[in-house]
């Protein structure tokens, strides 16, 4: 926009748009320069993912969920369902030799699953088939027997 309208000069931006000319002079430099400028509470602030600060555990939880997951019956989405609760995922985690001061709250527990990709879910179970012309035979010959 200040290019366009105000030929790139930040203090006509500034009157006519009413934004700081200090944040367009930000903006032209980036443009061109190709650089992204952070600024140091963008970087530097803010609390990591407890998959960031505990890279081994998350390793592990991941490889304790695929032990446990399943595809989705209808195979039209990619999701891994899992029976695993996040308490079981606790659980299991401390038998493997965590400490608790590694492990999250059973609810972070369930949100980091789900960012991992598994859906905590009761999997679907197999659904019995309908009656065939055979079953009456099966059911005759046990009764004789």
């Amino acid at each position: 926009m200040t290019l366009k309208y105000c030929g790139g000069d930040a203090r006509q931006a500034e009157s006519v748009f009413g934004w700081g000319r200090h944040t367009v002079e930000l903006g032209l430099a980036e443009r061109r320069t190709g650089i992204l400028c952070l600024g140091a509470q963008a970087a530097c602030s803010g609390r990591h993912r407890w998959e960031e600060a505990h890279p081994q555990v998350a390793e592990a939880l991941c490889h304790l969920a695929e032990a446990h997951a399943q595809q989705d019956p209808t195979f039209r989405t990619s999701l891994a369902y899992t029976r695993l609760t996040a308490q079981a995922a606790l659980e299991a985690l401390r038998a493997q030799g965590y400490d608790a001061a590694q492990l999250p709250a059973p609810g972070t527990m369930a949100r980091v699953l789900n960012r991992l990709g598994f859906r905590l879910r009761k999997v679907v179970k197999a659904k019995p088939q309908k009656k065939i012309k055979e079953t009456d035979a099966i059911f005759d010959n046990i009764k004789k027997r």
